[in-house]
């Protein structure tokens, strides 16, 4: 088994597959470093694929002190994988909380960024629910320490974002929730509140993102809704991002919309790669609807 160390001395088990341009995939709340599993082998053929668990999440080291999880322990976790690996810069792909951590890495390291993918980047982001998700995400580590999280995972595996996933694939729903009702119960609990319920607003870091450069593109499922106008805000802030939106589509998308969400990862990445990705024309951003005047 292969372990990254932390900065603070927490151990990350990862995996690599394939050879090539690394790509760092970076997992959501209710996934590990399995949850790529249909990205690993579409993209190995070309590309190195490095998927880790992030801390709290077995086979990694599970920190009993909640101080040990916050965002920007996650986002330097990424970079902690890298140093390992002795990678220079890769692309980042993150889901959900793992999307977040993509964001952050991306404004704290961009020299180490070859592109970020931020995809179903959201829950309580926006101010005008960032005190509602907080007050869930404390209910929810609450009942997962009640209840254990093989308990609490059969009912967040039917979150109303998730719903889709196994209306569209029972078979692979049922094998995310096994994998999610595995999870470590402190560690769950200690995410929960340490990183969900703490994060920034993202609204908060607006001068931040939009001095963002990197290649970014933004992924949700139109059926996600704590992320579709949040995708809005980021596309219009940040000056070097696309924002895509797949139909009928819950929150995890990667396994949801596996052939979709690789299809346009991979198209961007070649973009990247061959330097045709740019800024947005300033001429595109305008509060005229069909004339180029101000007047």
């Amino acid at each position: 088994m292969s372990f990254a160390t932390t900065q603070d001395g927490v151990k990350l088990y990862f995996e690599e597959t394939g050879k090539g341009t690394p790509i760092i995939f970076v997992h959501e709340y209710a996934g590990d470093y399995r949850s790529w599993e249909p990205q690993v082998r579409f993209f190995s053929r070309c590309y190195r694929c490095i998927t880790y668990s992030a801390r709290g999440y077995l086979p990694s080291d599970v920190p009993a002190n909640a101080k040990s999880y916050s965002q920007d322990l996650a986002q330097t976790d990424i970079l902690a994988i890298l140093d390992h690996l002795e990678i220079e810069s890769a692309h980042i792909v993150g889901l959900s909380m793992g999307g977040f951590a993509t964001l952050h890495f991306g404004l704290n390291n961009p020299k180490r960024s070859l592109s970020l993918v931020v995809a179903g980047c959201g829950y309580g982001a926006d101010e005008s629910t960032k005190d509602k998700f907080k007050q869930e995400a404390e209910a929810a580590a609450d009942s997962i320490e009640t209840q254990s999280m093989e308990e609490f995972g059969k009912g967040y595996g039917l979150a109303p974002a998730r719903v889709q996933y196994k209306n569209k694939d029972p078979r692979g729903w049922s094998e995310f929730e096994t994998q999610l009702r595995e999870h470590s119960t402190l560690g769950s609990a200690n995410t929960m509140r340490g990183v969900q319920a703490k994060r920034p607003s993202l609204y908060q870091l607006e001068d931040q993102i939009r001095n963002l450069t990197v290649p970014t593109l933004i992924l949700n499922g139109d059926e996600d809704e704590p992320c579709l106008d949040v995708g809005i805000y980021l596309k219009r802030t940040i000056s070097s991002s696309a924002l895509v939106t797949l139909p009928k589509t819950g929150h995890a998308s990667n396994l949801e919309e596996p052939a979709l969400f690789n299809m346009f990862c991979d198209n961007f990445f070649h973009q990247v790669e061959s330097n045709m990705w740019s800024l947005r024309d300033p001429r595109s951003i305008s509060s005229n609807i069909l004339s180029t005047s101000e007047s």
